[in-house]
């Protein structure tokens, strides 16, 4: 049985599963759908009916980080997994506290002001941190550590880009420029036709 991937092209946690997908080379069924319109067969696949959800033959796998490393086991000819432990650190931040910052911040209007200002504030410290980090990567290399945050840090930037384009973080933007130009993104952001479960689609 080929693996299906249920996605969602602009979904954060969807991205980085297909970025792990693609550097496998692990061949998958890919489903795009409308999370406003779930299909039948996606919600009897996925407990929590959230992208990304990966059927195996083994088994569903419900949860962003579990799909790339499933991905990365079967296959890691660029040495993703190859990371000191700081990396899943990182990873830990990126998707507790930095992802809370990112969507109070993205979604502005539903909190009060004051949460919002010490949202701001907590991912400024994240991206103080990430640029006293970086080189051209996290580490020497590319690893899962960066293909794991890339997508929200290009989620957060772009809740206001000259804001942040104007931030002094010469490496994160380095980073992320890199990442938007990449061919690997590129491949991973293209545009499928919806899946409904419907003969034909």
């Amino acid at each position: 049985m080929t693996p299906v991937l249920y996605s969602f092209r602009r979904c954060p946690y969807a991205i980085r599963a297909r970025l792990a997908l693609h550097a496998s080379g692990v061949e998958v069924e890919m489903r795009e759908i409308l999370l406003r319109s779930k299909p039948a067969a996606f919600l009897a696949a996925s407990p929590s009916a959230t992208v990304p959800c990966l059927v195996t033959k083994d088994g569903v796998i419900d949860e962003s980080l579990d799909v790339m490393l499933w991905a990365l086991r079967q296959s890691d000819p660029e040495g993703w997994l190859d990371m000191p432990q700081a990396g899943y650190d990182w990873i830990t931040r990126a998707d507790g506290p930095f992802k809370a910052a990112l969507d109070r911040v993205k979604y502005a209007s539903r909190h009060p002001s004051s949460d919002v200002d010490a949202a701001r504030a907590n991912a400024v410290l994240f991206f103080d941190d990430l640029e006293a980090t970086l080189n051209t990567w996290v580490f020497d290399r590319a690893s899962l550590a960066d293909y794991a945050m890339l997508p929200f840090v290009r989620q957060f930037a772009f809740v206001d880009k000259p804001w942040f384009d104007a931030q002094p973080w010469p490496k994160v933007h380095a980073w992320l420029a890199a990442f938007l130009a990449s061919d690997r993104f590129n491949a991973v952001m293209v545009k499928r036709p919806l899946w409904s479960g419907e003969p034909g689609t």
